[in-house]
């Protein structure tokens, strides 16, 4: 007969694992919480961005009735888009071949007026969390030509000034701002206000980066930028699907998406590689948006690219649009 010491033991064991297993479920249900909170569950602060907007804004953009005209008398094409307030040209690129293939799509845009490029937010609710694809918020607004935006909504920082008005005033990282008289130029937020930068003639800001051309040459250093690196969020080096604007000169505009993670049709490009491209357009400056399976281009109706190479886009909570 065994002693009954030989069996306590194992009885203090089998506690401590149990012990253990509590422990980590709560720990991970504790994770699984705020992962839902900060990631997943809806936070809206403005309900009604079209009510908001005017109510607040102090800017004279182009009204609905001019709009309304404009595109009543544009010219529509399979890759054109011709009005009195923005001209659209689409075009398709595709370099290398094999699992070395890069395919992307570029919008060349002039516009008569700033303010023809807009913003809309997912759900027309500004918040964190809130999110549809591209293509419906595009719809949503009448848009003949739209990108997805800087996923504003993922994180609680930076500035945000859309369609003249201000939503939030978190300066951290490197901007890019539109302005009224059509130029378009990089800044520091931690250096400024939303409220500086909407007396300074500021429509629109974006808020993701970094700048990848500035002066017409590449930036130094892109490659060891990274953008909100925390739980839940990829690194943005390596070759990735991109979008990008590029700016030309006042009131022209390039708009870059790359398709990527899709051996033989598109591999992405890394930082620098999406820098080359825009240097290649002509170029002044060119800045980095949100990318991956964001990366999108909407135009009349229809999807532009083709995300991860499966035609299906990722829910994102902005665009830049032009309506038609």
């Amino acid at each position: 007969m065994r002693p009954s010491t030989t069996v306590k033991p194992r009885r203090r064991r089998r506690r401590v694992i149990i012990g253990s297993a509590l422990a980590l479920t709560l720990a991970l249900g504790g994770t699984t919480t705020w992962a839902l909170e900060r990631f997943v569950i809806e936070h809206p602060e403005i309900t009604d961005v079209d009510a908001y907007e005017a109510a607040n804004s102090t800017v004279t953009a182009t009204d609905d009735a001019t709009a309304d005209a404009s595109a009543a008398d544009a010219t529509v094409t399979d890759s054109t888009y011709d009005s009195d307030d923005a001209d659209v040209t689409i075009s398709t690129v595709v370099t290398g071949t094999g699992d070395d293939t890069v395919t992307y799509y570029v919008a060349d845009v002039t516009l008569t007026d700033a303010t023809a490029l807009r913003s809309a937010f997912a759900k027309n609710t500004f918040g964190e969390n809130i999110t549809e694809t591209t293509s419906d918020i595009a719809a949503d607004n009448n848009a003949i030509f739209a990108i997805n935006g800087d996923y504003y909504g993922f994180r609680d920082t930076g500035i945000v000034i859309r369609n003249g008005v201000v939503y939030r005033d978190e300066g951290a990282r490197q901007g890019l701002a539109f302005y009224l008289d059509g130029s378009v130029q990089v800044y520091d937020e931690t250096a400024t206000t939303a409220d500086e930068l909407l007396a300074d003639g500021v429509w629109n800001t974006v808020s993701f980066g970094p700048a990848i051309v500035e002066d017409g040459a590449v930036v130094d250093g892109i490659e060891d930028v990274e953008i909100d690196t925390n739980v839940g969020n990829h690194s943005i080096q390596g070759d990735q699907p991109r979008t990008a604007i590029g700016v030309i000169d006042d009131n022209h505009l390039v708009f870059v998406v790359v398709d990527g993670r899709s051996p033989g049709y598109s591999a992405g490009v890394t930082l620098t590689g999406l820098a080359e491209i825009m240097q290649g357009l002509g170029v002044t400056t060119a800045y980095n948006l949100d990318g991956g399976g964001s990366s999108t281009m909407y135009f009349n109706g229809s999807l532009v690219n083709d995300p991860l190479g499966t035609g299906t886009e990722r829910g994102t909570s902005d665009i830049l649009y032009i309506e038609g």
